[in-house]
C-alpha cells in the first residue's frame, strides 16, 4: 500500500501520499470483519465523493478517529526514534553559530533537512494528540 519506500511523504499543510496514507489507516483501523469483506471485494469500488472528502490536511488530520490517530502518534514516536538526536539538540546546534561552523557543507545541509523532518512530524503529533 506504501509502494516501495514504506514510507508517507509529509507537508506542512498537508500529507502528499495521501490516498496510500488513507487506506492505510482504513485497512490497518478496521475489524477483523470488515477487512474480510474488504477482501472479499477487492478493495472499494470507486466512491468520487468519497475521493473528494479524502484530502488530508492538517484539520482533517486532527479529525480522524481515535484508532486512526492512535496508530499515527505511535508511527511518528517510533520515527522520532529512529533519529540520533531529538528536535531540542537539533536547534540548538542551528542557533550555535560556532559549532554550526565546524560542519561540514553536506553536515549543514543534512542537519536543516533533519530539523524540517522532526519538526513536521511534531506538528502531526500535536494534530492527532
Amino acid at each position: 500500500m506504501v509502494g516501495e519506500e514504506g514510507a508517507f511523504v509529509l507537508g506542512w499543510d498537508e500529507v502528499l501520499t495521501e490516498e496510500e496514507l488513507s487506506v492505510t489507516l482504513k485497512v490497518l483501523c478496521m475489524s477483523e470483519e470488515e477487512f474480510k469483506e474488504y477482501k472479499e471485494q477487492d478493495g472499494w469500488e470507486d466512491d468520487s465523493e468519497e475521493e473528494e472528502n479524502s484530502t488530508l490536511s492538517n484539520e482533517a488530520l486532527s479529525r480522524l478517529k481515535a484508532p486512526c490517530k492512535k496508530l499515527l502518534y505511535d508511527s511518528v514516536l517510533l520515527t522520532l526514534e529512529s533519529y540520533g538526536a531529538d528536535l531540542k539538540a537539533e536547534q540548538d546546534l542551528l542557533n550555535n553559530k560556532e559549532a554550526f561552523k565546524k560542519l561540514s557543507r553536506r553536515e549543514q545541509q543534512a542537519l536543516h533537512v533533519r530539523y524540517g523532518q522532526k519538526r513536521i512530524l511534531h506538528q502531526l503529533l500535536e494534530l492527532v494528540q
